[in-house]
């Protein structure tokens, strides 16, 4: 058996169940993620994709079932624990969630700052790095997040995301209120910025242009399940009629979409 056999998945979730009161969220969900692998979950809005991240991240308690990051388990363990396994993690949020009261550079080095890995000299002149690494001049950081565009707020955020240099990063609708040549300009930079860490991706999206620019696998979520996940070149091969409903965007097919009358 060769050594690569013998790592396990950077994250590896098993029939993870999240329920809120009678409303099943997560059915039984498995999804593995390799060592350095960008795996991207595609699914419309409500099925889950967002609860998934949660409980990866320890925000929210599944009611069954297990995740571990690099062969550790992590649902309940204690806060010192948690907050370990968390320094391995990156974060770029859908909308940028950039702080108004804090300038750009500040932003971006915040969890060096907070997490005690930096001083401020030392942070700031990550911050100022990883701004440069994103395309964005030592102007821009000593801005407040009110005087950027949308796609500067995100290149912001992918500063901060990698600015720790993180093991995993996740993705939360990266290109969400972008125009579509802004985001492929963000799709390429968290392509770039990811294979220069050597990080594991996981990502949630509903756009597929996004998806297929930066996956490696593709996963698909519906109804609390991976329904088919297959390498991004398979996705229009799928075979799966659900996968190639939602792919081509088609209001007619098995996926329906609850729509209540007035």
């Amino acid at each position: 058996m060769s050594a690569e056999a013998n790592i396990p998945p950077k994250i590896k979730v098993a029939d993870l169940q999240k329920r809120f009161g009678p409303k099943v969220v997560l059915d039984g969900l498995d999804l593995d993620v390799g060592v350095g692998e960008s795996v991207v979950v595609i699914g419309g809005s409500g099925t889950g994709k967002s609860v998934l991240l949660k409980c990866i991240l320890g925000l929210l308690e599944p009611e069954e079932g297990t995740i571990e990051i690099d062969g550790q388990p992590v649902i309940g363990l204690p806060t010192a624990d948690r907050e370990e396994i968390n320094r391995k993690f990156g974060m770029l949020f859908q909308g940028a969630a950039l702080f108004d009261s804090l300038k750009v550079w500040e932003n971006v080095a915040f969890g060096l700052i907070q997490g005690g890995r930096s001083d401020r000299t030392e942070a700031r002149d990550i911050a100022y790095s990883k701004l440069a690494d994103v395309g964005l001049g030592t102007d821009v950081g000593g801005l407040w997040p009110a005087e950027l565009s949308g796609g500067m707020k995100k290149r912001v955020a992918l500063a901060r995301a990698i600015a720790t240099t993180p093991e995993i990063i996740f993705f939360d609708e990266p290109t969400t209120g972008l125009d579509p040549i802004m985001a492929d300009v963000i799709n390429d930079l968290i392509v770039k910025c990811t294979r220069e860490l050597g990080a594991t991706a996981l990502s949630i999206t509903h756009d597929m242009a996004s998806a297929r620019k930066i996956a490696d696998r593709i996963a698909m979520l519906y109804k609390g399940k991976i329904i088919w996940q297959g390498p991004t070149s398979q996705i229009d091969s799928s075979g799966n009629e659900f996968v190639d409903q939602f792919i081509h965007g088609r209001a007619e097919g098995p996926i329906r979409m609850e729509v209540r009358a007035p």
